[in-house]
């Protein structure tokens, strides 16, 4: 209603009857505009119509923001470095540490930095609990512990903990705060408060095995000192000094001993066959043999002679009866020397017999003698094998013992100092070219929109023939020029 009372009226005005009528091309360009949306010319009209509201926006918008960027705080970052050792030796482990440090250690390092048991020493160590800027906005019961967890909540927000680009070995640690030297304070303890822990996750375990390595020496040389005295006290016990070698004369001697009685019985058994009356058996009877042997030859020719005599000469002659009488002679010298032989045999067998005895209970002594001396050899033994593994283990442990004492003190690491953090020289947050540009932006942008909304939700109005035919689908036929303010003059 209101577009079409200003266009009456506009019409009835003096000098609204000049109409300037379209061409033909004129009005083919009017049909081209008259599709529905805003063209530029409206939008222009529009903010031309409200420029100074546009502007005065603008700028206010404008001053505002610079006032908000100017007052805003600054905040300065400072970043310590730490390097990854990949290649590090354990003496302790006797080994070389092998595994991916890009893909394993580092992440979890970084974890470690991240943690309660680094930040809490930290904000103890800073006095992070007193400072305002990190305790501001704290509700809650107030104890130390609560403080303390509010602190490293704000300080992880502030904390930044990255590795090197290009999956490089460094691990860089940022801190943000309203004070280089705070940023710059953080960063270094962050960093110095991880390396002690770091250590102290490596020198602990060193220093504790260390600790019982000197114990189980201990313990070795106790071994050692006891199995020497075990041994001392069975060699004066017994009187062996060496139970190996004393074990080899007994069973030397039984072996000699028992050679002895083999030799035994054997003359106990020739003594036995001669005895039996064979003089010719043995080695010792061989003039025995020789006499007997002379004796029946001599026997046989007198009793061939006197068998001749007897035939020439008769019985009764003297030299048959000398023959004779020489015959029972040698036959009686015979008898003896048999005799003599016998009685010669059973004392040999006798006493072969009885050195038999003798040599056989000297073995059966000495056999006691082997089995008894087996079983105290044996305990010597046991006694100097308990001794020498006892010092071969002492040896060995006392051998490494240098280089567990060399680790422990060593103080290795696998992460290094590279840079302390300094305070930097200009602040870092916030940007103030960027926040200017983006408030250049927003103000020209709230000034054209602000307008622009009103004229288009809220107070519509009738400014060029696009609103009449985008509007109300209404084709314009004629455009009036503006239409001159009536001057007052007399009727």
């Amino acid at each position: 209603m209101r577009i079409r009372n200003d266009l009456s009226t506009a019409l009835s005005r003096p000098g609204a009857g000049h109409i300037e009528m379209p061409t033909a091309s004129v009005l083919d360009e009017d049909d081209e505009e008259s599709s529905p949306g805003i063209s530029a010319t409206q939008i222009s009209l529009m903010l031309l119509a409200h420029w100074k509201v546009v502007l005065i926006t603008f700028i206010s918008i404008l001053v505002l923001g610079v006032v908000a960027i100017k007052l805003m705080p600054k905040f300065y970052t400072a970043t310590a470095t730490l390097k990854v050792d990949s290649d590090v030796n354990d003496p302790l482990a006797m080994q070389t540490s092998q595994f991916d440090q890009r893909g394993s250690y580092i992440p979890t390092e970084m974890q470690l930095m991240a943690s309660n048991s680094v930040l809490l020493k930290v904000i103890d160590q800073l006095k992070l609990t007193q400072d305002k800027d990190y305790i501001g906005g704290f509700r809650g019961v107030d104890t130390p512990v609560n403080r303390a967890e509010w602190v490293k909540e704000r300080l992880l927000k502030d904390l930044e903990i990255t590795q090197g680009s290009q999956g490089s070995l460094l691990i860089n640690i940022t801190a943000t705060a309203k004070s280089p030297t705070l940023a710059a304070d953080i960063a270094n303890a962050v960093a110095d408060t991880y390396l002690k822990e770091e250590r102290q996750r490596i020198d602990n375990p060193a220093s504790e095995r260390v600790k019982r390595y000197t114990e189980q020496l201990a313990e070795l040389k106790a071994k050692v000192t006891t199995a020497a005295d075990k041994l001392a006290e069975y060699r004066q016990r017994t009187g062996i000094t060496d139970p190996t070698g004393s074990k080899n004369v007994e069973l030397e001697t039984l072996g000699t001993m028992q050679q002895r009685l083999e030799d035994a019985r054997n003359q106990r058994r020739e003594a036995e066959v001669r005895a039996a009356g064979d003089p010719s058996a043995g080695r010792e009877t061989g003039g025995v043999r020789a006499r007997v042997d002379s004796l029946k030859t001599q026997l046989s020719t007198q009793e061939s002679q006197l068998a001749q005599l007897r035939t020439t000469l008769g019985p009764a002659h003297p030299k048959v009866i000398e023959l004779e009488s020489s015959i029972e002679v040698t036959r009686q010298t015979i008898n003896t020397e048999m005799k003599s032989f016998s009685k010669s045999a059973e004392y040999d067998l006798a006493a072969a017999r009885q050195l038999e005895r003798k040599l056989q209970d000297a073995v059966d002594t000495q056999r006691a003698k082997v089995l008894e001396a087996g079983s105290v050899m044996d305990e010597g033994n046991k006694y100097v094998l308990e001794l020498e593994s006892a010092q071969s283990v002492y040896k060995r442990a006392l051998d490494g013992y240098d280089q567990v004492m060399f680790a422990s003190a060593g103080h290795y690491t696998f992460v290094d100092l590279v840079s302390h953090a300094t305070p930097a020289i200009r602040s870092t947050k916030p940007n103030k070219m960027k926040l200017l540009l983006m408030n250049i932006v927003a103000a020209l942008g709230l000034g054209v929109i602000g307008p622009l909304g009103y004229e288009m939700f809220v107070n519509r109005r009738v400014r060029c023939r696009d609103d009449l035919e985008r509007g109300f689908k209404v084709p314009v036929l004629a455009e009036l020029d503006p239409i001159p303010e009536a001057s007052a003059e007399p009727a």
